[in-house]
């Protein structure tokens, strides 16, 4: 199962990103092994099961050590440095294209509520929360944060082009803007498309009533992808968690896997 879940060399790759424990000169119960915690954090993040059900036949120790774990290397700041590590390791191998960026968002129940959740209007007001999500023009993600269900699409534009992480890996400067940024009609605004012309990026953005169905998802369709590959991890199907960090730490993990599928295939 551990083989099954966590390969050798994504182990190896996270491993040098996460904390030194020292052990207590008081002794007591010993400390579960990194690797074991992080097999039981994929475990629940990919079957969607209660922490307090995590099976103690995994040897990932209880749910609840799982949990701390998890949010243990979230204030270390863990889960960025890993995701911006593969983004590294891609681009050393000239596999993010930059030409074109994607930009959507998509709502999920939270039927515990909590924080940076809200009423769906879509969802005859029922709390949700939803995935803000950048990517590149095959669908690797860039950035992805969460807000409230009730949040405009539009608001996190801004945020999100900021939030790209500067990615070194190739001779010059690191890279961090894409050339151009294609979204729908809900992020459709003057102010952002002047924002994006003073950074130097060209604006896709549909316009109501001028750009047609078909030539909409030409280039969009990439992100919906993306979206579609995240919520197959079932923990972010529906929202449990009523701490927005803890939610945003499955996230960032989440995106995580998936750039090291590219780097499996490209590099």
């Amino acid at each position: 199962m551990a083989r099954a879940l966590l390969s050798e060399d994504l182990w190896s790759l996270i491993a040098a990103h996460l904390p030194t424990h020292r052990s207590s000169p008081k002794g007591g119960r010993p400390r579960i092994d990194d690797r074991a915690a992080l097999t039981g954090i994929l475990f629940v993040l990919k079957t969607g099961i209660p922490w307090e059900y995590l099976p103690r036949e995994l040897g990932c120790g209880s749910g609840m050590t799982c949990w701390r774990r998890l949010h243990e290397w979230m204030l270390a700041g863990v889960w960025q440095r890993i995701h911006e590590a593969i983004l590294q390791r891609l681009r050393e191998h000239d596999q993010i294209m930059w030409d074109r960026a994607c930009v959507d968002a998509a709502a999920v129940p939270a039927p515990a509520g909590g924080e940076d959740t809200g009423r769906n209007p879509t969802d005859r007001g029922k709390l949700g929360c939803k995935h803000h999500l950048l990517v590149d023009e095959r669908g690797l993600p860039l950035v992805a944060q969460i807000s409230g269900a009730q949040v405009h699409d539009s608001r996190f534009l801004i945020r999100l082009v900021e939030s790209i992480p500067a990615v070194k890996g190739l001779a010059g400067r690191a890279r961090k803007r894409p050339g151009k940024l294609h979204a729908d009609r809900a992020y459709a605004s003057r102010s952002h498309r002047a924002w994006l012309r003073s950074r130097g990026i060209a604006a896709r953005i549909a316009r109501y009533g001028v750009e047609s169905r078909e030539r909409l998802g030409r280039w969009r369709w990439v992100v919906e992808r993306t979206l579609s590959w995240l919520h197959r991890f079932r923990r972010l199907r529906i929202r449990y968690e009523r701490r927005a960090d803890m939610r945003q730490a499955f996230l960032s993990l989440v995106c995580s896997l998936i750039c090291w599928r590219y780097v499996e295939r490209f590099c």
